[in-house]
């Protein structure tokens, strides 16, 4: 049985690897979309559908909102397939951007990304160069320069954005990662610190229980000793108390040897009578003193001299290791170390100011690891620690500990972070996750605007770039109308070009045209848009609207004759024959 939070990635061809949640409705959606970004190209400018039938245009259309469909799961294939339908049907450049795009996206090797990204675009132009004048787009030169526009600005320029998208989501992803395991390693080390604190504490506590039990045992034995002649009776209890006492000393010393090494904090010496009291904290400061430290001690209160042991320690342990920091990060400055002891609290507030810059200052930050155990110190105790920068440009470290501590005072580590983890710590209006809730809609919302700002800006380009394609390709054949009729074409390329057979000009070449030439089957007489009116008086006229014009006395016109034999020109020829004016010549007064 699977178990939910080990579900497998989804294999569907609609998702990435390694994705979950995401499948067929959103492919669906996808390819929806995709079709109304086609007909979005396609009805304003049904030309550049070329002359294809639609069911040709339907299949092709298919095929690449398909593609656009499992672009995740196979990227590469994707947008080859997808390339080669660019080439034959270019309104479908809008999804092929979106293919370039993720396909850029989510390749995160270079050489597999350029490589990919350049057998697209060789195919696009292939394809449009190939196809051309098949599609009814233009020769193979105008295809070419379809493509390559084509490529540029729907499969390139998409695939860099996604490039530089990818490489923005793997770099925010690496820094989270890294993020992560930088907070991990800092709880570690404050458990750590945590952890060896309380080694200390009771390792403390070793020394203070295995003192009295070592009394207590001691006293047994006397007690024994005496007890063998005057109450035998009572020997036995007196010796099970010794043993009991030995027992216990066992005891703490297999529960030290399971804490581990603990250093030169630890062992019978490490705590007197005399630690933690004034004379001690004293010894402390002289210390520093003659270690080049100008510190200045105050003392209000009484002596601690009759504070318990663990309060005591925790007072050495908060100046000493306040100084050891000074010692470090500050030997240059002035410190002061004051202790206010009153009858229900213990004071420290050790401070010192601004170190002057010097060439062999120590600089840079500590682990931090001795404050830490500090706080889980004076914690345990029922207490409170503070240390951080002053204004000044100095440090302080304060801690006020209670002068009789409950034994019963538990107290739950916690987090630094003073918001807490609990309900109320994002405000009080606030549930937990509502701002990350809110936070993701605004993000989904910029992303899908970006999404179609990029997409008008691509057809933007793609449909300029077209222009300048179909503009070039005018200017290059110099007057913008196609090619003439040449012998050898069929008869349907001939109706095409020169718009059929007119009835009119046949009409007029009846009888005045010049023999046929043999083995013609058929001759068509067409209505040239240039066709050239001549009149009597010498002054030629322009095509068309001429031929419709009044004249004032006879004229002729010219007709062009394409014969074809068994449906092939054969033969272009070009005569005129006489025309009469339209009206009547006017009578003379």
């Amino acid at each position: 049985m699977v178990s939910r939070l080990t579900a497998p990635a989804s294999r569907s061809p609609f998702t990435a690897p390694g994705e979950r949640g995401r499948g067929l409705w959103r492919a669906l959606a996808e390819a929806f979309g995709g079709g109304l970004l086609i007909l979005l190209v396609l009805l304003p400018e049904p030309r550049l559908g070329g002359s294809l039938p639609a069911p040709a245009v339907l299949l092709l259309g298919t095929v690449a909102l398909t593609l656009l469909a499992v672009r995740r799961r196979y990227p590469v294939t994707s947008l080859l397939g997808t390339a080669v339908v660019l080439g034959l049907l270019p309104p479908a450049g809008l999804p092929a951007a979106v293919t370039a795009y993720t396909t850029a996206q989510h390749q995160a090797s270079p050489r597999r990304r350029t490589t990919a990204l350049t057998a697209a675009a060789a195919l696009t132009v292939l394809a449009g160069a190939a196809s051309a004048p098949y599609t009814g787009l233009g020769g193979h030169r105008f295809g070419l320069a379809v493509g390559a526009v084509l490529a540029a600005t729907t499969l390139i320029v998409p695939a860099l954005v996604g490039t530089a998208n990818g490489q923005q989501i793997r770099l925010l992803g690496a820094l989270r990662e890294r993020a992560v395991a930088a907070e991990e390693v800092r709880r570690l080390t404050d458990s750590e610190s945590r952890i060896h604190e309380r080694s200390r504490i009771a390792a403390e506590m070793h020394d203070l229980v295995g003192h009295r039990l070592s009394l207590v045992s001691l006293h047994a034995g006397g007690l024994e000793m005496a007890l063998q002649k005057e109450s035998p009776e009572l020997r036995d209890e007196a010796e099970l108390v010794r043993r009991s006492a030995r027992d216990a000393m066992r005891e703490l010393r297999e529960v030290l040897g399971v804490l581990g090494p603990l250093g030169r904090d630890t062992g019978p010496g490490t705590l007197t009578e005399a630690t933690g009291t004034r004379s001690d904290i004293e010894a402390l400061a002289e210390e520093s003193r003659r270690g080049g430290i100008a510190l200045r001690l105050a003392w209000d209160g009484p002596d601690l001299d009759g504070r318990p042991a663990r309060v005591r320690r925790a007072v050495h342990r908060v100046v000493r290791e306040s100084l050891t920091n000074v010692h470090r990060y500050a030997p240059e400055a002035h410190v002061t170390v004051a202790v206010t002891h009153t009858e229900d609290l213990v004071e420290i507030v050790v401070r010192n100011g601004r170190p002057p810059v010097t060439a062999d200052a120590p600089t840079g930050l500590g682990t931090g690891r001795g404050l830490v155990g500090l706080r889980e110190r004076v914690t345990l105790l029922g207490g409170a620690l503070e240390a951080g920068p002053t204004p000044g440009g100095g440090f302080a470290v304060t801690a006020r500990i209670p002068a009789r501590p409950d034994p019963e005072t538990v107290r739950a580590d916690t987090a630094p972070d003073a918001r807490g983890s609990g309900p109320d710590a994002y405000g009080p209006d606030i549930a937990p996750g509502t701002g990350r809730a809110a936070a993701g809609v605004h993000r989904r919302a910029v992303t899908a605007l970006t999404a179609v700002l990029g997409l008008a800006g691509v057809g933007v380009m793609m449909v300029l770039g077209l222009v300048l394609v179909s503009s070039a390709s005018t200017e290059t054949d110099g007057s913008g109308l196609p090619d003439p009729p040449r012998i050898g074409m069929s008869r349907q390329e001939v109706e095409d070009l020169m718009y059929g057979d007119y009835a009119l000009a046949r009409a007029a070449a009846t009888g005045r045209e010049p023999a046929r030439p043999a083995h013609v089957t058929s001759c068509i007489y067409p209505a040239e848009p240039d066709d050239v009116f001549v009149p009597a008086a010498g002054n030629p006229g322009t095509g068309g609207a001429a031929a419709e014009r009044a004249v004032e006395g006879p004229g002729h016109f010219t007709i062009t004759r394409y014969c074809f034999r068994d449906d092939t020109l054969a033969a272009i020829d070009r005569f005129t024959v006489p025309v009469m004016p339209q009206t009547q010549p006017r009578e003379s007064p």
